[in-house]
């Protein structure tokens, strides 16, 4: 009779549920500690013509089994609207609040209220506060169980298996610090175990150079969790007598070196401006409006100085990055005079088992085509050379690592890749032996990582594991070809041969600007910081068992 009566329970629960068109949708995507509300789960109900202005949401029952640990979660609360676009922020335009409860110890809890629901389709957008002690890499898990219309309980269906999210940081907010937008990450770790984020500062507006732009860092001293006030490392103020806009620096690329613990820190400094046929502007001033960027027609052209093509400056830190030195200038040293462009590659350089340091490198050969290489030193630091081009097509920002033979490999963005959705889009992928005098196509170049022509992070982390030395490479990126969504994580346990796909790990699954770099925090744990959907730059933390197992 109960067994019976349970059946025909679900029936009505499950008609009701039909009636108003229930369903549920859950988002992966980081939750970022400081933001005041992130809504993981929404809730559609359809109200019928018939039943207009007289149905009302009394309750929704939530569940957060599964979560790493639910006194993380200061409060959980729920806005309705009637938007199917995601609920970014904590907001009351076009959005009603329903209700808000303090989190128990327990798993499940309600929120009550009476909330009028329109014609046609309500959103109902749950999610949680988190405590400011909440420590990232843990996750939560937030599903409806239930919800109260017109006082019937009813059962709300799933629609997909749950992606628990994951606690974040945000190391840059939008015009926090008065910097209108912080973008291009790197990230390093120092031999004392601090993280060091570097990224544009780009004070007026979103744009890439030209502008006033200067390369900065953030420090954690505790693994990420928190991070010390923006250093300003690569500013050139006002030189040769033109405004901050007019001396931008961008594109930093961080590199440790392995044996003595000194960091480099590579960026691309513009001075004053070229017009589209490569002629210097006279007369710029703050109020001058004109603008051009160093990929742009001939914004940066054959030569050395300042001038006449964008320069690569170098700093060091001896002190784990405390502070500073002063900008030393390694174009003339580095590029061919022919070449348009030399650049650093954004994001992070490595050392070589040997001790030779490699900054993934770029620039514009001599037709002002782009290419990808490397740029090296054999004596710590104090003189750099550079490759000859990894590949003819056109190819820029690139990441590289070392692999277990010794060879280099390089990992690029790819113009081709462009407007190609299927089969045929590929991150292109190269090896070397000899510091990149001569390059080979890898098996997996165009084929394996797909991108939507975005810049991407590869990495080695090597680890202890049972007394014994292994390694794998992690390469993140927005796993898409047409969006810059999807931020995942994959991994290649056999020097990047394949990537398994039952391996990936979903960050970020709305859009953002897609850039990322990864580190060892420690033997068990990376770190890796993006441009994500809700922040300009997360932090977040992965343990080892959760790739490798």
């Amino acid at each position: 009779m109960r067994f019976t009566f349970l059946l025909f329970l679900f029936a009505i629960t499950n008609s009701w549920a039909q009636e108003y068109n229930l369903v549920q949708k859950y988002f992966t995507i980081p939750i970022v500690k400081q933001k005041s509300f992130i809504a993981l789960v929404s809730l559609r109900v359809n109200v019928t013509d018939k039943d207009s202005l007289n149905t009302f949401l009394h309750q929704i029952k939530v569940s957060t089994k599964g979560s790493t640990n639910t006194s993380e979660i200061l409060s959980i609360k729920a806005y309705c609207n009637t938007d199917s676009n995601y609920l970014f922020e904590e907001r009351i335009f076009q959005t009603a609040f329903f209700s808000s409860t303090e989190k128990s110890n327990a798993d499940t809890f309600l929120l009550n209220g009476n909330l009028r629901l329109m014609p046609h389709n309500n959103f109902i957008w749950v999610g949680v506060v988190l405590k400011p002690s909440a420590e990232i890499g843990n996750k939560i898990t937030l599903s409806v169980i239930s919800a109260e219309i017109n006082n019937h309980t009813i059962l709300v269906p799933f629609q997909k298996i749950m992606q628990p999210s994951k606690i974040a940081t945000a190391v840059r907010m939008f015009m926090q610090d008065n910097v209108h937008t912080s973008r291009i990450p790197g990230i390093a770790t120092a031999k004392n175990g601090d993280l060091l984020a570097t990224f544009d500062a780009r004070y007026n507006s979103g744009r890439d150079l030209q502008g006033d732009i200067d390369i900065a860092l953030c420090m954690s001293t505790d693994k990420g969790n928190t991070w010390l006030p923006l250093q300003r490392v690569i500013d050139m103020g006002t030189w040769g007598g033109l405004p901050e806009k007019f001396n931008g620096v961008s594109d930093a690329s961080i590199l440790v070196d392995d044996k003595t613990g000194v960091i480099f820190i590579a960026g691309l400094w513009m001075h004053g401006l070229l017009d589209d046929n490569g002629k210097w502007i006279d007369g710029l001033t703050d109020t001058s409006k004109v603008w051009n960027h160093q990929w742009r027609n001939k914004g940066s052209q054959p030569g050395f100085e300042p001038t006449q093509t964008a320069q690569f400056l170098l700093v060091k830190s001896i002190d784990n990055g405390k502070t500073w030195s002063s900008p030393i200038n390694i174009t003339k040293m580095c590029k061919r005079e022919e070449w348009w462009l030399f650049a650093p590659a954004p994001g992070r350089g490595f050392t070589l088992n040997d001790g030779i340091l490699v900054f993934p490198t770029q620039g514009r050969d001599k037709d002002g085509k782009p290419f990808s290489n490397i740029t090296y030193s054999k004596d710590g630091g104090k003189t750099w050379e550079t490759s000859e081009p990894a590949v003819s097509e056109s190819t820029t920002e690139c990441a590289g690592v070392q692999l277990t033979d010794g060879t280099i490999m390089l990992n690029m963005r790819t113009n081709a890749n462009k407007g190609i959705v299927g089969g045929g889009n590929g991150r292109t992928v190269v090896t070397t032996a000899d510091l990149g005098k001569t390059w080979h196509v890898h098996q997996t170049s165009r084929n394996a990582l797909p991108e939507p022509v975005c810049m991407a992070s590869l990495y080695k982390h090597e680890y202890l594991r049972n007394g014994k030395k292994q390694s794998v490479l992690l390469f993140v990126n927005p796993n898409s070809t047409v969006t810059r969504n999807n931020i995942t994580l994959k991994v290649s346990f056999d020097d990047g041969n394949t990537w398994p796909s039952d391996k990936y790990i979903l960050l970020d699954e709305l859009n953002g600007a897609g850039y990322s770099c990864i580190t060892s925090i420690d033997n068990d744990t990376i770190g890796i910081i993006y441009e994500g959907s809700q922040a300009q730059l997360i932090f977040q933390k992965i343990n080892l068992k959760q790739i490798i197992e």
